[in-house]
This record gives C-alpha cells, structure tokens and sequence, in this order.
C-alpha cells in the first residue's frame, strides 16, 4: 500500500507536510533535513525539486532553488540522496517540481527512478490534466506514484471534481491566488474552504500557501485533513547552525499546545 493511503487511513485530521527544498541549505543537507523533519513530527516530507523558474513560488522558496542549483543539485543527485535514506525514512516522500526537468530527465525515468527511491507522490504544478491524463498517467501509475493536483479559489467545481478524480493521495488546496509564502487572509477564505467541505471530495484535503505558524496551521485544520508549510520553514533553515534543532523547534511550535 502507497504510504500516503496509510496515513491517512490511520490519521484524519492535523496531517503537517512539511515541504524542504533539495539541496539546501548545503548540497548534503537534504538528507538531514529530511531525517530531522521525520523526528521532529512531520506527517508528510515534500521535497522542492530545484528549478529556475518556479513559477507558483514566492521569493522565499525561489532564493533556495536558486541556492540549491549553485550547491550543484540535480534529479540525479536527489535520487541517490534519497537512496541512501529511503530505509530511514517511514512517513511519505513527494517530489514537488515542474514539468520541463522531468521532461528533460525521461519521464518514465523519472517515475522508475522516484519508486526505487521510496517516493510515493509526485506534485507538478504545470502539469496539464489533460495532458496528464491521456499521456502519463499509465506511467505513473505502473510505478505506484500517485500525482497530486492542485486546486485553487478560482477552481471551478467542475475543475475540482476532475482534480479529485485524477489525484490519488489528497488534494492541494492553494489557500489564495498568490504565490508561496503570501499572507493569507483566512477568513476571506472561509466560503472557499466551506464549499470544498461541502463538496465531499474522495481524496483528503491539505492547505497550503500562507500557512506558517501553529495559529495558521490550527485554521487550516479546522477546514481540512491538514495543512503544508513551505517558506517558513525554509527561512527557519537559512542562517541555522544546527539543523536538528531548528527543525524540532520549529516543528515544536507549531505542534505543541
């Protein structure tokens, strides 16, 4: 069974995915990273493929692309990282990135490559439904990858309901039109959220963009399965001196009553 059906079979509420960029903040932090996000209480670990153009990213989460690709990243480099941990690691893993380097790598490469690393979803913001459902989904499937759409408050239902059909894991609530790491203003969301509910989609529901604290993950809780925190925690790495520690205090924060 793909470890994200395992989650949330056993788990329907206050699911924290913590997304962590590849390669940051040196090019052999992912794995410690990773492993203290483990420790530290997250549910799900979304690991930020590096990419020049990120196009649904906020500043925050394009400087440490742009830092990662520097340190000297790659696919290539992320799959062996996650090789040498994947039997470490016993809560999801999801790959977010975009279309054009997996492309670039050989898609079903890619998806052979993401399954013996132990990935058990993969998120691509530019990926086309249409496009995804008539060309690829077959591959991903045959690797047990679920892919994971996104959804936003300009979605029609339409558009939402074929989101749901073709995710497998949850869906990805973007909180507001804007990119990571905006201020979101929560109760100007509440008839977004409340029509979502209604909707009673088959996949589970995470919030994301603009959650950072316990206050904004709490809120997006009482809407949802759970909620993702991106940029936040990506600037609690930025001048840290040690991982671990900001990892479990930052995770602390937001977990602990």
């Amino acid at each position: 069974m793909n470890k994200l059906d395992q989650l949330f079979s056993s788990r329907k509420k206050n699911i924290l995915n913590i997304y962590c960029t590849a390669g940051y903040p040196t090019l052999e932090s992912t794995s410690t990273v990773m492993l203290a996000l483990q420790k530290s209480g997250a549910d799900i670990i979304e690991l930020g493929i590096p990419y020049s153009d990120p196009i649904a990213d906020g500043p925050v989460i394009q400087q440490s692309n742009m830092h990662a690709l520097q340190n000297g990243i790659s696919i290539e480099k992320i799959f062996l990282q996650l090789n040498e941990i994947k039997d470490q690691l016993k809560v999801p893993v999801i790959l977010m990135g975009y279309l054009n380097p997996v492309m670039q790598y050989g898609i079903e490469k890619f998806c052979e490559d993401a399954a013996n690393a132990g990935v058990s979803g993969v998120i691509l913001p530019d990926l086309p439904m249409y496009e995804y459902e008539h060309f690829y989904k077959a591959l991903f499937e045959k690797f047990g990858l679920f892919v994971i759409f996104l959804i936003s408050p300009q979605t029609s239902e339409d558009r939402i309901r074929k989101a749901d059909k073709l995710s497998k894991g949850f869906i990805y609530a973007v909180s507001s039109s804007a990119t990571t790491g905006k201020e979101t203003d929560f109760p100007q969301q509440q008839a977004y959220f409340k029509k979502i509910k209604n909707m009673k989609l088959n996949n589970p529901v995470l919030i994301g963009f603009g959650i950072k604290d316990k206050t904004t993950f709490d809120m997006a809780c009482k809407h949802a399965s759970g909620a993702i925190i991106g940029s936040a925690y990506i600037k609690a790495l930025e001048n840290s001196k040690d991982i671990a520690r900001s990892t479990a205090s930052f995770i602390g924060d937001i977990l602990n009553p």
